[in-house]
This record gives structure tokens, C-alpha cells and sequence, in this order.
């Protein structure tokens, strides 16, 4: 058994998040629920991968927005096309991408931010450690 990694995080913008994530990143929606004691949410990421993404909007609750720019989720991709296909997809759903705070991220990737401020990486190389 591979363990699996799930990375909760609450919203107040569950559709601009989907068309972040969906739509801009490529996710795959695997599951969602609504109502559930008082919870929206749902969850992305790839079939076969060991993690996912949820984000949940609580009824009645506003969530705080990213406490910084240097919060990230970094997407590993070496295949130099494939990455260009990712960064095309998200400008092509209207993500333009953003200075990165760390000035490391911008030597071999592109940075962008979710509607919740929270700043995703696509890295163009291969992750060693």
C-alpha cells in the first residue's frame, strides 16, 4: 500500500477554485459532496496518483484568504512540452502567471495564483530528493 496524501484547505470561491484547478491546472475532479453537516466541498487530483486536493466551503463561515506569497504547492513537470501545455492551459483560462516571491521558483518555472491567493508552482524539472 502507498500511502496517500490529502491537502484540505478551506475557501469562500468554490467555482473560481474548480476553474483554477479544473479547468486552469488540469485536475481531475474525483469526488463531491454538498451539504454535508453544513460543508460544500471537493476533491482533485489525478486517479492514479498518491494525493489530492480538497477544498471546502462552510456555510455560514467566511475563511481567510493565504497568510503569504511563500505558501505554495510545486507540480514537478520534466517534460518540457508537457509543461508548456500546463502554462498554455492556464493562460488560457485566464491565469496569468506571477512574480514568485522565492526568486529560486522563477529560474525553471511559472508561478500562479488561486483566487484564494494561494500560489501554485509548475516547475520545469525533475525532482531528486
Amino acid at each position: 500500500m502507498i500511502p496517500k496524501l490529502r491537502v484540505a484547505r478551506p475557501t469562500n470561491a468554490l467555482g473560481p477554485l474548480l476553474t483554477f484547478y479544473r479547468d486552469g491546472l488540469g485536475l481531475t475532479e474525483i469526488c463531491s459532496f454538498s451539504n454535508h453537516d453544513g460543508f460544500d466541498g471537493v476533491m482533485l487530483g489525478h486517479p492514479q496518483a498518491p494525493y489530492h486536493l480538497e477544498f471546502t466551503v462552510q456555510h455560514h463561515h467566511s475563511a481567510p484568504l493565504a497568510p503569504s506569497a511563500e505558501h505554495l504547492l510545486v507540480f514537478y513537470l520534466p517534460n518540457r512540452p508537457e509543461w508548456q501545455a500546463a502554462i498554455e492551459r492556464m493562460q488560457a483560462h485566464g491565469f496569468a502567471p506571477v512574480v514568485a516571491y522565492n526568486p529560486y521558483w522563477d529560474l525553471q518555472g511559472l508561478t500562479f495564483e488561486d483566487p484564494d491567493g494561494y500560489r501554485v508552482v509548475l516547475q520545469n524539472a525533475n525532482w531528486e530528493y
